[in-house]
């Protein structure tokens, strides 16, 4: 076996891995609709709602909470108010 053909298999073996990896931590579509609906029962009591509310409510990343927000943005159900850092809520339109 020659240099080229052991790296074209060690990055074949590479991208498998890392799109397992990824397939294995993606939720159903079924289980994200579930937690951005809790978030929306949330705001029917809260009056705004911040990332770190939302990452203590479904105990998830800081990432995967902002990710959840800005899904529900675009979808035209929250809206976002100020632009970075603390200071930033959301509440339901």
């Amino acid at each position: 076996m020659n240099i080229f053909t052991f790296i074209l298999i060690a990055l074949v073996g590479i991208i498998i891995g890392f799109y397992l990896a990824r397939k294995q931590t993606s939720l159903p579509f079924s289980q994200k609709t579930k937690r951005k609906e809790q978030i929306l029962e949330h705001l029917k009591t809260a009056q705004k709602i911040q990332n770190n509310d939302i990452e203590k409510l479904l105990n998830v990343s800081d990432a995967t909470a902002t990710r959840y927000l800005q899904e529900l943005e675009n979808e035209g159900e929250i809206k976002q108010i100020g632009t970075t850092g603390k200071h930033v809520y959301y509440k339901k339109i």
